[in-house]
């Protein structure tokens, strides 16, 4: 499993940097590739850290367009963690042209991040097909309270916490994506993980008896 997973990684990283070398040369279906790979990591990640569909679509449309342009400046490494630096600063942005306009701290909860047809992002999701259709419910229901959770985090926090919990990102990409140093990115993780902790232990109806915290 964990062999054929290499082979599948060597596949995509191949097919990545002959993307990225043809894209540097001005190929445009080049790095429509590279679009395809990341445009959904982009926006999950995107609608997580700025709330709603219309304004994620604008910050990926952003990010792709400036990664193309400055393209000749990635200078190797994890072309994922570059791609994502350009979308959290790009969400950064948002989020700070938010504060300016609506007087909300970027260091405290974002605005309220509904979405106009009152959802937020593709939920938080783990499938198990041999639940019970109840599990499934409470699971659903525990999910949707984590999503919540996340957007009571200070923006630094929940962009460490959804790149490396949930999006599975390395301690070296996370830093990377976001333009910091490993102490920093594991320090905000622990704060991030305490005040989500937090935030659920304020639900204790998610739990089964024997799990509660």
């Amino acid at each position: 499993m964990n062999s054929a997973k290499s082979v599948a990684a060597a596949g995509q990283r191949s097919v990545e940097d002959g993307a990225i070398a043809a894209a540097r040369k001005g190929d445009v279906n080049a790095f429509n590739q590279l679009v395809t790979l990341y445009q959904d990591l982009a926006y999950t990640v995107a609608i997580r850290l700025v709330g709603d569909r219309d304004t994620a679509n604008d910050v990926c449309q952003d990010a792709f367009f400036s990664a193309f342009r400055n393209l000749r400046q990635f200078q190797g490494g994890s072309f994922r963690s570059w791609l994502l630096r350009i979308v959290t600063n790009a969400s950064y942005d948002v989020l700070r042209a938010r504060q300016r306009h609506e007087t909300v701290s970027i260091d405290g909860p974002a605005v309220d991040p509904s979405s106009s047809d009152g959802s937020a992002g593709d939920p938080i999701s783990i499938a198990d097909d041999t639940q019970l259709p109840e599990d499934l419910a409470q699971r659903g229901e525990f999910f949707r309270v984590v999503e919540e959770g996340l957007k009571t985090l200070p923006i630094e926090q929940r962009a460490v916490l959804v790149l490396f919990d949930v999006h599975g990102l390395s301690y070296d990409e996370v830093a990377t994506a976001l333009g910091t140093n490993l102490g920093t990115v594991k320090s905000r993780l622990s704060r991030a993980r305490g005040r989500l902790r937090d935030y659920l232990v304020r639900h204790p109806e998610l739990w089964r008896p024997e799990e509660r915290l």
